[in-house]
């Protein structure tokens, strides 16, 4: 943890200034009194400021970040990351290129699986629980809207067909994509089965 020791004529013009150096709000740091202000003789003499040793507390957001660049470090991506708020959560749209694929993976898996791993660094630090969306050159969107277009169709199929129709394994998002697209489908409906990392989404007829 990153450390600073700063002074002031007194205790709180030494923390102020520590603060001001950092950049960051009170709440962010731990304050450790060193050295107590002191007078002195004719209140000039031997006159002594207040010396304070602060301890700069992590951020979760800003660790989750560092670790999202660092990996994309060691597969030697040029990764450039924006933070904002999403419905989900803590967005970190990331981007850089055409080599940005190796991040994103097979139908999204590497960056699944980065993602867990960003939530669990993320939530070491921070004080009540949070959530990183992990999403690269808009991933997310583009595959929200390919699973909407597929369970539309499979829908269809199900309607003229009257068998059920299993999709291949999904996470719990796209899963909940699939169920959210049908919910109100007026004569299908669906349902997950099997365990993870293998659960599926079946399309069935409603009775």
């Amino acid at each position: 943890m990153k450390k600073i020791v700063v002074s002031g004529k007194t205790i709180e013009d030494a923390v102020r200034n520590g603060l001001e150096q950092w950049q960051v709000s009170e709440d962010r740091v731990e304050v450790n009194v060193l050295e107590q202000p002191a007078k002195g003789l004719f209140g000039l003499i031997g006159a002594r400021d207040a010396k304070v040793e602060l301890t700069l507390r992590p951020d979760a957001a800003e660790e989750a970040e560092a670790f999202v660049a660092s990996v994309a470090r060691a597969m030697g991506l040029d990764v450039r990351i924006e933070r904002r708020e999403s419905p989900d959560g803590l967005l970190f749209a990331l981007t850089g290129g055409e080599d940005l694929g190796m991040l994103i993976g097979r139908r999204g898996q590497t960056l699944d699986a980065l993602q867990y791993l960003v939530n669990i660094v993320a939530n070491r630090y921070a004080d009540h629980h949070l959530r990183i969306v992990l999403d690269a050159e808009d991933f997310r969107e583009r595959r929200r809207k390919t699973l909407e277009q597929l369970s539309e169709r499979l829908a269809g199929r199900v309607v003229r067909t009257r068998k059920d129709v299993e999709l291949e394994p999904m996470s719990a998002h796209e899963r909940k994509v699939i169920h959210s697209q049908l919910q109100h489908h007026p004569k299908v409906k669906t349902y997950s089965k099997g365990d993870e990392p293998n659960r599926r989404v079946v399309i069935t007829m409603k009775v």
